[in-house]
This record gives C-alpha cells, sequence and structure tokens, in this order.
C-alpha cells in the first residue's frame, strides 16, 4: 500500500494528503496508485471534478496520467456537508483528534445523531465542538442512546470509507447472574413481527456471533468483556437476555435496576488501522460512573 509522506491542511473545507512517489509505483496510473491507497470509485470522480483536486509536482493532472519516481503527488478532498449547530455546553470528552479523525466519549443517554426528537442533545452536536462547520458529521459506527463509550468520527469521506467495518471494539456489560470463563454466542437476530424496535432470536433471523469473557462476579452479577463478530441492532442485550442474562438495568430485555438506569453497557477500548498513516492505534477510556456503581 503507498504511504503519503506526509499531510496537512490547505483551507478549512479541504483535506490535503500529499505523496511522494517511490520506485515501486514508477510509471503507474494515478488512478491505479489511488485505488490502492483506498480511495474509492466515487471519490475518485469527484477529485476529478473538483479544481486542483489532483496534481502531480504543483500541476493539474488526469487519472489517467502516469506517476514517476520522485514526483509529488497531491489530492485535495472536500469535506462537503453541514455540522450540525454545537452544543450550548460541550462537556464531551474528545479523547483523540487529528486531520482526519475524532473519537468522542460518549455519555449515556445521549443519541449519536440528530432526528425529529431529539435536536441540538446529540453527538452530532458535541462533534461540532470540536469540528469546522464545513465538514459533514461521518461516524464510522453509533452506540444506542442509552450505550456509553468511544466513537469514531471521520473527517472526510477517504478516511470513512477506509474505515467502515474494520473498527475491533471491546464492549463491557454488566448482568444478572453468575457467567465464568469465557464462550461465544451464535444465534440469529431479527425484529420482533409486532415491534419497530425489540429484536429477538429466532431461525429465521440474520447471523449474529457474539465472543464473551467474564471479568468479575460481584453481588450476584457478572462484569462481561464483549468482542463482536456482527454487528445486529441490540446484539448483545439480546443474546444475554436470550440466554437468562440480562444486562442490568435494560428495561426493555430484562428488568430495571436501583443501581443503574440504563443497560449496563459500554464501549470501553477501539482497536483501528489509521486511514491515512497506517499506523495502528488504540484508545481507551474509563467506565462512567453508574457503570461503576452497577460493578460494584
Amino acid at each position: 500500500m503507498p504511504t503519503p509522506c506526509r499531510f496537512f491542511h490547505q483551507l478549512s473545507y479541504m483535506r490535503v494528503i500529499e505523496f511522494k512517489i517511490t520506485e515501486k509505483d514508477n510509471n503507474k496510473q494515478i488512478k491505479d496508485f489511488l485505488r490502492e491507497f483506498g480511495v474509492s470509485a466515487t471519490l475518485l470522480t469527484k477529485l476529478k471534478h473538483t479544481e486542483n483536486g489532483i496534481t502531480v509536482n504543483g500541476k493539474f493532472a488526469r487519472t489517467i496520467d502516469s506517476i514517476t519516481a520522485g514526483d509529488t503527488l497531491v489530492i485535495s478532498i472536500e469535506n462537503s456537508g453541514h455540522m450540525p449547530a454545537k452544543l450550548t455546553s460541550c462537556t464531551v470528552e474528545a479523547v483523540y483528534s487529528d486531520d482526519d479523525l475524532l473519537i468522542l466519549n460518549k455519555p449515556p443517554m445521549m443519541p449519536v445523531h440528530e432526528s425529529r426528537n431529539h435536536q441540538g442533545d446529540t453527538l452530532a452536536n458535541a462533534a461540532a465542538c470540536y469540528m469546522d462547520n464545513d465538514t459533514a458529521f461521518r461516524s464510522v459506527y453509533r452506540l444506542d442512546r442509552d450505550t456509553s463509550g468511544l466513537v469514531l468520527i471521520a473527517k472526510n469521506e477517504l478516511a470513512a470509507s477506509k474505515l467502515a467495518g474494520k473498527i475491533t471494539k471491546d464492549y463491557y456489560a454488566v448482568c444478572q447472574g453468575i457467567l465464568n470463563g469465557s464462550g461465544t454466542i451464535n444465534l440469529p437476530i431479527r425484529r420482533l413481527n409486532d415491534s419497530i424496535i425489540k429484536r429477538g432470536v429466532f431461525d429465521d433471523g440474520e447471523r449474529a456471533v457474539t465472543h464473551w469473557q467474564a471479568v468479575k462476579n460481584t453481588n450476584g452479577n457478572t462484569l462481561l468483556k464483549i468482542n463482536l463478530e456482527t454487528g445486529r441492532t441490540h446484539q448483545i442485550r439480546v443474546h444475554f437476555s436470550h440466554l437468562g442474562y440480562p444486562l442490568l438495568g435494560d428495561t426493555l430485555y430484562g428488568n430495571t435496576c436501583d443501581k443503574i438506569s440504563r443497560q449496563a453497557l459500554h464501549c470501553k477500548t477501539i482497536y483501528f488501522t489509521h486511514p491515512i498513516t497506517d499506523e495502528p492505534i488504540i484508545i481507551d477510556c474509563d467506565f462512567p460512573d453508574d457503570f461503576k456503581k452497577a460493578m460494584d
């Protein structure tokens, strides 16, 4: 994979990435070089129609042009879109930020995206505190409103497309009952016929695989570390409820709990390869206070 030699901002609404061409890419067409780097066909078309979207040695270049060892190839990605309004009081923690990525520690009870019932109080509004107004909000994945933890936001289309489906996440949950050791739950999930929200385990559902490891037992409950092989809606909650170990505080699939007023589920750690620098990155955050109370 070609590696950019450096990168920088030119304008607030552009992401400029510079490549120094080496011998291994000598005489390669620009379109092939960029596709190997991860530029999608759609983005490649946009670059062709952006003023100075693709240049070689400071001059306009076509995607069919060839590059030579020693050339400097530059692409300029327009971050089209509009960021929602900023939170009135921005208290959401940013745990990582660079030219391409923003990672926020989402508090519980906060939706990721704006909707008819949630305007101005979402993670998208929190992200606006840290990003340009001309940058679209692109969360690489989302968490349920009640679930807390890390959410990765791409600042441009290239980062978003290269990261999609390539984030490993460590979830932690507190379930009712005692579990020990580790295991895998492989049970299909689909929506209940009489509900637009609730899911369940059914033979005709979509494949859903959950890997779990018991971390500790306390007061008749179990702290679990969980990794998902698939990403079905409510997958963790449905799987453990189906087995008789619903998450604490999950009123949709279990019972109320005086220790926590939402499902005890937190995305604590994420692992990924940086979409531009190819650097392996691990980001971790602490448990929120209500989750700590549920654990204890």
